[in-house]
């Protein structure tokens, strides 16, 4: 296996994201990829719920976890070691906003991160040259 970690808020800007991440999982998921929907609240208040309703309103079927923090005091232990070992930009490690993603490879150490901006579409090629 290999995942795609991704901070995911539905009241975001960016939540439109949800419709290619869910197309990569669709399009890799048979090959051992999987991508994984962290909530966060953290930014703007853009996760009021519990993080489930992206499955009612996006269609989401890849798997969705409990609401975390990804940065800041109580920052969840998977996103203390993706940001560690995967920095941004100019070499920071705070996630900037929601829909920051990490290409996690098989060995479990990422190999990229994708910023906000970046959208799912972008990725493809780097998960193919996993594949």
């Amino acid at each position: 296996m290999f995942w795609l970690i991704v901070n995911v808020a539905g009241k975001c800007g960016f939540a439109p994201q949800y419709k290619g991440l869910e197309a990569l999982y669709q399009k890799y998921r048979d090959r051992g990829f999987e991508v994984l929907g962290f909530p966060c609240n953290q930014f703007l208040w853009q996760e009021p719920g519990d993080g489930t309703e992206c499955r009612l309103k996006y269609g989401v079927t890849f798997p969705v976890f409990a609401k975390i923090k990804v940065n800041g005091f109580g920052t969840h232990p998977l996103y203390r070691y993706l940001k560690r070992t995967c920095r941004g930009t100019f070499f920071t490690q705070a996630i900037k906003w929601n829909f920051a993603k990490f290409l996690v490879g098989r060995d479990g150490i990422p190999i990229q991160r994708f910023g906000t901006s970046i959208s799912p579409e972008k990725i493809g090629p780097a998960i193919e040259a996993i594949l």
